[in-house]
């Protein structure tokens, strides 16, 4: 249930906070005052998509606040509304996306505008009322058919047409064998073949810098005969004893690198045969990366995939027939379940329509005939319901015979049989069009609605809102520089005057005044 809705700077209102309270509430007020921003704002509240425009003149930002009660548990909601930039959402004080709040606040309001009741012509519309009403539950059909779907593309995969699949069987082949008789070691080969494609390509002058430094190092006047000579010298001073055990350390080690350079200088031997074999080498690796991928890993990873698309191929039939006992499988599991479906919405909609065609009657239609038909073909998906609103036509089509009044209280019929809905249920003008009577059956359903759901229900009509339990009027204020939306919770004697006003146009009207009195003492006895 919503307890509580604050509205800052929203439109024409600069601020309005409202308290709601269980069963029905009505909101009335002059054409032009802005009844229906509170249905916008709670829209806000469930996600509903934001607008810049939607910011009252010279404001920063809108913000729209909610608070819901739901069992024990409270749920404070926040929707701001910036006049520049993307709008922002908080659960709880925390940051939501407006999939969040559509998620958890939708779940508990349901609205239906202006001309909402327009969707009931829409097949679909018609075919989620029966399902709701006779619970058939689609979800194992849909993933039924999801499964179906993917095999006939597991099929289309695999590639059907004998002359096709030979074609790629031999470029794939071609493609698999060129890597495979590359014998790539692994994705880091081509950089150790650079490394020794610079070694053998400057052999010469490597060898002779290995020399040189050899000789440097440990040859006469080099740098081991200099320490050496150090050594000789020092070798018996005390002070100097600890850096002497340093020198001779150092001593050894550059014998040792001097060892390794001479070594190294003897092995560098000009290999002209060596370096054109890595050449050639790093010349089909390349020639692979520029047909394959960027790097020997992707053609690695080529390479394996071009393996299972070939055992895909070569073993077409194999596959594809068991991919065909699949389908067939699948297919007769989906028609079963579209039998159970359609069997449950056949025997769903006799009922719905007599559940419809009772509620109907209530609302000032007492010669109104319904009938639901469900297509021959399962799982019924052609849902079409037909009215009669009259003795002695035929039952046609709801967009064909029903009257924008007639379409309204169908709509309402039809909520009042699936009242199992969210407990806040909201009418924006959903009575229009309709009068005398049937404004009175109007106001008597919402309000029996309202002993089983909160109700709010915008409204130009004194019969519906002298059904109200609460009586909320919006009016606009022009102060000569700006409009101002106002909200004010009417009792006694000012619902009274509201009352007349929607009556008779003239709040004063002391005829009007004692209908509405009539009308409110009616309310109170029922």
């Amino acid at each position: 249930m919503l307890v509580e809705l604050t509205v800052t700077d929203l439109g024409p209102v600069a601020g309005i906070t409202l308290v709601f309270g269980p069963g029905m509430t009505a909101m009335t007020g002059e054409t032009g005052a802005g009844k229906t921003i509170v249905t916008e704002a709670i829209k806000l509240l469930c996600g509903a998509k934001a607008d810049a425009v939607m910011v009252r003149s010279g404001a920063k930002e809108a913000v729209v606040e909610g608070r819901f009660v739901t069992d024990n548990d409270e749920l404070v909601v926040r929707r701001v509304v910036p006049a520049s930039g993307r709008s922002r959402g908080y659960l709880q004080g925390q940051m939501a996306s407006t999939a969040e709040l559509a998620a958890v606040v939708g779940e508990l309001v349901d609205i239906h505008g202006q001309n909402g009741h327009q969707s009931l012509v829409r097949p679909q519309a018609q075919r989620s009322a029966l399902d709701q009403f006779g619970n058939v539950d689609t979800a194992l059909l849909r993933d039924l058919r999801r499964q179906l779907a993917e095999l006939d593309a597991q099929l289309t995969e695999l590639g059907g047409d004998e002359r096709a699949r030979a074609r790629e069987i031999e470029l794939v082949r071609y493609q698999f064998d060129e890597i495979v008789a590359a014998s790539i070691i692994d994705a880091d080969e081509d950089n150790r073949l650079r490394s020794r494609e610079d070694l053998l390509a400057d052999a010469g002058d490597y060898r002779d810098s290995a020399r040189d430094a050899g000789i440097r190092l440990g040859g006469d006047e080099g740098a081991g005969d200099i320490i050496t000579r150090i050594l000789h010298r020092l070798e018996n001073v005390t002070p100097f004893a600890h850096l002497v055990s340093r020198l001779k350390s150092l001593e050894l080690e550059l014998t040792d690198v001097a060892d390794e350079f001479g070594g190294l200088a003897d092995s560098l031997d000009d290999d002209p045969e060596e370096l054109a074999k890595v050449q050639r080498r790093r010349t089909l690796l390349s020639e692979l990366r520029r047909k394959y991928g960027a790097t020997l890993g992707e053609v690695i990873d080529f390479r394996d995939e071009a393996e299972k698309r070939l055992h895909e191929l070569e073993t077409h039939d194999v596959r594809a027939a068991e991919l065909d006992i699949l389908r067939g499988q699948c297919q007769g599991t989906v028609r079963a379940e579209e039998a159970v479906i359609g069997a449950a919405r056949r025997a769903a909609a006799p009922k719905l329509a007599k559940a419809i065609e009772a509620q109907i009657h209530e609302l000032a239609l007492p010669h109104a005939v319904v009938q639901i038909q469900v297509g021959e073909d399962d799982p019924g998906d052609e849902v079409n319901i037909l009215v009669a609103m009259n003795s002695g036509t035929p039952p046609a089509p709801l967009a064909k015979v029903a009257s924008g009044g007639e379409l309204a209280r169908t709509m309402l019929a039809l909520q009042l049989v699936l009242s199992e809905g969210p407990p806040l249920l909201i009418f924006d003008e959903v009575d229009a069009g309709v009068g005398g009577a049937a404004a009175s059956a109007v106001g008597d359903a919402l309000s029996n609605l309202g002993k089983r759901h909160q109700v709010l229900v915008v409204s130009h009509l004194a019969q519906v809102a002298g059904r109200a339990d609460r009586h909320v009027l919006i009016s606009k204020r022009d102060d000569g520089s700006s409009v101002v939306t106002e909200a004010q919770t009417l009792e006694d004697d000012d619902r009274v005057a509201e009352i007349a006003r929607m009556l008779a146009g003239d709040a004063e009207s002391t005829t009007a005044q004692e209908h509405a009195r009539e009308i409110l003492t009616g309310n109170e006895k029922s």
